[in-house]
């Protein structure tokens, strides 16, 4: 698993486990459009990237094709994951020399 530093062109990628049950609620990824959104975890102006079946086996990959924010969230039940702290995060990729 490789934390950082992130740059242009590289690929995200997402995995999580499908419910077992009941007792637990499903994850999915939601590519928010801007850091309001984010901190409020509003996910109803997000695009869905990937629901809950995605994530399993090799998971989901996105690919930051851009120098921009990006911001992701797990926008089931509306975000609840989001709102407790637990999924949501932000990356901003580096420039590449060969960018310039």
């Amino acid at each position: 698993m490789r934390n950082g530093p992130f740059f242009v062109n590289d690929t995200l990628v997402f995995k999580y486990e499908m419910p077992a049950d009941n007792s637990t609620r499903p994850h999915s990824v939601y590519q928010l459009p801007d850091l309001r959104s984010f901190l409020r975890c509003d996910v109803s102006k997000g695009k869905m990237l990937a629901n809950w079946t995605d994530g399993g086996g090799e998971g989901f990959e996105f690919v930051m094709d851009k120098w921009q924010p990006y911001f992701f969230a797990c926008g089931e039940a509306n975000g609840i994951h989001c709102n407790m702290g637990k999924m949501k995060f932000f990356v901003i990729p580096f420039l590449r020399r060969w960018n310039f």
